[in-house]
């Protein structure tokens, strides 16, 4: 067993990297896009300072569309997009480009349920005092749900991860290029092994410290 893990060491190692790589681009653009979407989905809500019904329902809609796709299909669905962007639709930098797709929406409706959970109460005060929108984004918004962001960038990390095993499938590198190639057709029962305890490693320790943050975040 041993054997096998040295000689598997290399691959499991670029592997490896490549995950990290397409999960790591896929959360900054969800953090970057995700959160000023899932923000705009919510001070246009009714009743609110920025209440607009035509974009939080043309926002609603691209946001619902896009989630509703399941992820390999999307996948195959922005290849002549990934391939007009980056010039290819292999390798872990193109199946990036659908991970921050899916990611985007996804991370912003977790940005606009934690945004739910502010008493409404403190957001009508700060409007009677006068506070302009981007006062009551900067200084009540943000830091009643900075705990809430993170959570669910933690869930969205977990979920890319798992997002990143299926494009492996389909040429996109990582995880789950490696446990196809080597566990799945070549039936090595070792590599699949191996490949399932390194995601279940990586996902319990994503979530630990995702936690860890959020709650020392709290209590800040």
């Amino acid at each position: 067993m041993l054997e096998q893990l040295i000689n598997l060491w290399p691959e499991l190692n670029k592997s490896f990297l490549e995950t990290l790589v397409m999960v790591g681009i896929g959360l900054v653009v969800s953090l970057m896009v995700g959160l000023p979407l899932g923000l705009l989905l919510f001070v246009t809500d009714r009743a609110l300072f920025l209440e607009n019904r035509v974009v939080k329902s043309i926002a609603g809609v691209v946001v619902n569309l896009v989630r509703s796709i399941p992820f390999i299909i999307l996948l195959v669905f922005l290849f002549p997009f990934t391939n007009l962007l980056i010039g290819t639709t292999t390798g872990p930098i193109a199946a990036s480009v659908a991970l921050s797709v899916a990611a985007i929406p996804f991370y912003a409706r977790m940005v606009e349920s934690s945004a739910r959970d502010i008493d409404r109460g403190v957001i009508e005060a700060a409007i009677a005092c006068g506070a302009s929108p981007w006062l009551i984004i900067k200084d009540i918004i943000f830091p009643e749900i900075k705990s809430g962001l993170i959570s669910g960038l933690t869930i969205t990390a977990i979920s890319l991860i798992g997002y990143s095993a299926m494009a492996g499938a389909i040429g996109g590198g990582g995880i789950g290029d490696l446990a196809i190639r080597y566990g799945y057709y070549r039936y090595d029962n070792f590599v699949m092994f191996t490949t399932v305890i390194l995601l279940i490693v990586l996902v319990q320790i994503i979530q630990y410290l995702g936690d860890f943050i959020a709650m020392a975040v709290k209590k800040s």
